[in-house]
């Protein structure tokens, strides 16, 4: 059997970058740190710091006065800092710093008179950071159909902000819808739209004219790593979104030549590693990675954290795995 892998797949920056700073807080102020909501969509990542010593809770109420406390990637409303202040919490800010660009630009946009409308998914908890971050009545716009809907002038000043983890594919419509519906309004560059999306989806894409079958590796909670399953199976190649090897189907890739695997930019590569190694026990696997874009971003962190070492060095990155990869595959 041969298994490409895509490029790019797996960890983004923000991702990595909010990671980090629970690994540091821990490091710096010792367990336990509280973490409102999973850091990132991804279960052996939360349960891998939560035996560092970090603790997830659903909300604040649930964290000890003046405890250190971090705020997930996906970002919160201005209640919710509010309440940190108020309970004397040492807030620490994981939001994605491409998620705190799409508040400012919808901030900015709420400060110029317009009606901010946000294409997202209804209970994201990005959706509902972003919204409770915007003064004022922010509309979610979900698909075309709804823009039709809206209530409001065709003349009406509009402006629109997109979930960060839907790329210019996705949103690309709904843009159109409120374009052909509204005489004035703006929006971001599409380049202001997340890379990493971006570039997870059409490395899929790319990816399913060179195979049999597609496995998604994420969470079923985590919108990107749906989206990929998506794409997949609207390209006419059978997808299935799997946590780890142990989801692994073997019917699914009993009659498959070439099995292309990715990855949603919330799961870690030792779950790549996990799958193929499923793969190995159902028999002989060649594995190659498809040429794509290799990313380079980094996020600062928060300065408080900038100085504190971790305990264990970074883990390998993509490339330096994919190497290892291929040369198990070479010895056999």
């Amino acid at each position: 059997m041969q298994v490409i892998l895509a490029q790019p797949r797996g960890f983004c920056a923000g991702v990595v970058r909010a990671i980090e700073i629970v690994d540091r807080a821990l490091v710096k102020h010792g367990a336990p740190v509280y973490v409102r909501h999973e850091i990132v969509h991804n279960k052996h990542v939360v349960e891998g710091l939560r035996q560092k010593g970090a603790r997830f809770v659903e909300e604040l109420e649930e964290v000890p006065g003046g405890a250190v406390t971090i705020f997930s990637a996906h970002g919160v409303s201005r209640e919710v800092v509010a309440d940190a202040q108020r309970r004397e919490l040492h807030a620490i800010d994981a939001t994605c710093p491409l998620v705190i660009k799409v508040h400012t630009q919808g901030r900015q946009y709420a400060a110029a008179g317009r009606h901010v409308i946000l294409i997202g998914h209804a209970g994201h908890p990005e959706v509902e950071g972003t919204m409770g971050q915007i003064p004022g009545k922010v509309i979610l716009v979900q698909n075309e159909a709804e823009v039709a809907t809206l209530d409001l002038p065709v003349d009406a000043p509009v402006a629109y902000i997109t979930q960060t983890t839907l790329s210019v594919d996705d949103t690309r419509n709904i843009i159109a819808a409120l374009a052909a519906r509204f005489t004035n309004l703006v929006g971001p560059n599409t380049r202001d739209i997340c890379y990493a999306t971006q570039n997870r989806q059409s490395a899929v894409r790319e990816m399913s004219s060179r195979v049999d079958v597609i496995l998604v590796i994420g969470a079923t909670n985590s919108s990107n790593s749906n989206r990929l399953r998506e794409i997949g199976t609207e390209s006419g190649v059978p997808s299935y979104l799997i946590v780890d090897g142990s989801e692994l189907d073997p019917a699914w890739v009993r009659d498959a030549d070439v099995v292309g695997i990715t990855a949603g930019a919330s799961a870690p590569e030792a779950m790549v590693e996990d799958v193929i190694a499923a793969l190995r026990r159902l028999g002989p696997v060649e594995v190659s990675t498809m040429e794509g874009i290799v990313e380079h971003a980094e996020f600062r962190l928060p300065a408080e954290l900038a100085g504190t070492a971790l305990a264990q060095p970074a883990s390998k990155t993509t490339e330096q795995r994919d190497a290892r990869l291929a040369d198990q595959t070479a010895a056999g």
